[in-house]
């Protein structure tokens, strides 16, 4: 199996393990004299299973992440700086909405707001590191279909 397709594995097992907790809070409870749709015990059984096979993938993509290389780093320091190049955009992105808030003034004694950064040079940091992002993630994409599970 190749580590893209136990990623995807793993989403599909969190999406079910989703469900099965409301499938769950749905039948623990139902009115005197009616029966649950679904038997809460089952349901229980299916939800260890669920939860014992996702923690087995866990483990091995994450072992698969920490020994395997791509391009001189492994998975894991390349993800980890993804993670890190996904907040630093989210957050200069978050300055740039802030900057660029309008405040209408409509009399000269109204406070006047300016602007203590360069929006048209932050504009293009976010811009490079966008598409630095974009570049680091599908090198991702491409380790991930190109690396078996270990």
């Amino acid at each position: 199996m190749k580590l893209a397709e136990a990623l995807n594995q793993r989403a599909d097992l969190q999406k079910r393990l989703a469900q099965l907790k409301d499938r769950l809070s749905n039948n623990v409870k139902v009115q005197e004299g009616d029966s649950p749709a679904e038997k809460p015990e089952d349901l229980f059984v299916e939800l260890n299973a669920s939860l014992k096979e996702l923690e087995s993938l866990i483990v091995r993509i994450n072992k698969t992440n920490q020994e395997t290389t791509w391009g001189g780093k492994t998975l894991t320091e390349i993800i980890a700086a993804k993670d890190v190049l996904s907040l630093h955009l989210s957050t200069l992105r978050a300055v740039l909405e802030a900057a660029n808030v309008r405040s209408d003034r409509y009399s000269r004694n109204e406070i006047k707001f300016v602007r203590t950064i360069d929006v048209t040079e932050l504009q293009k940091k976010v811009d490079s590191l966008s598409k630095e992002l974009r570049e680091l993630d599908s090198s991702l994409q491409q380790a991930n279909w190109m690396t078996d599970l270990l």
